[in-house]
């Protein structure tokens, strides 16, 4: 069991630099039209344009925010709200079961993120190096 302990920490950090690179991409095709475009047309979403252009910003800057660890339960907090939107507004409608809508990947961004937001970025996060910068910079209050 203690092995499991050891490796709970990097395992989460891996968890979350995946799931935040995988986010960005989605971003990245939306927003520039390139890795097969928005939803495999080719193309860019349309700038400004609601709500697919927002949600493409969001998928972008949040998922370079969780993949670096930076603001991270911030960034996956609105990564899993977004994600709860496009699932219960755009996929729900069109059937219950995720399956039958088209909305799993939606679901399954929306827990992982509120999986990194509640347990936070693991090891290797740049929230972890600053947390420790700003200790190492904080005087001692036992000091006289």
């Amino acid at each position: 069991m203690r092995h499991f302990d050891r490796i709970g920490q990097p395992m989460l950090a891996l968890f979350r630099v995946v799931t935040g690179f995988l986010f960005t991409l989605h971003g990245v095709a939306s927003l520039f039209g390139v890795l097969g475009g928005n939803r495999g047309t080719g193309q860019a979403v349309a700038f400004a344009a609601w709500p697919g252009w927002w949600a493409a910003l969001i998928q972008l800057m949040c998922g370079l925010l969780v993949l670096s660890g930076l603001f991270t339960r911030v960034a996956a907090t609105l990564a899993s709200g977004t994600m709860a939107y496009a699932y219960f507004v755009v996929h729900q409608p069109l059937h219950l079961l995720p399956l039958r809508n088209g909305g799993e990947l939606a679901a399954m961004y929306c827990w992982a993120f509120l999986l990194i937001a509640v347990l936070g970025p693991g090891a290797w996060a740049v929230d972890g190096l600053l947390g420790r910068r700003r200790a190492q910079l904080a005087p001692d209050p036992v000091s006289p």
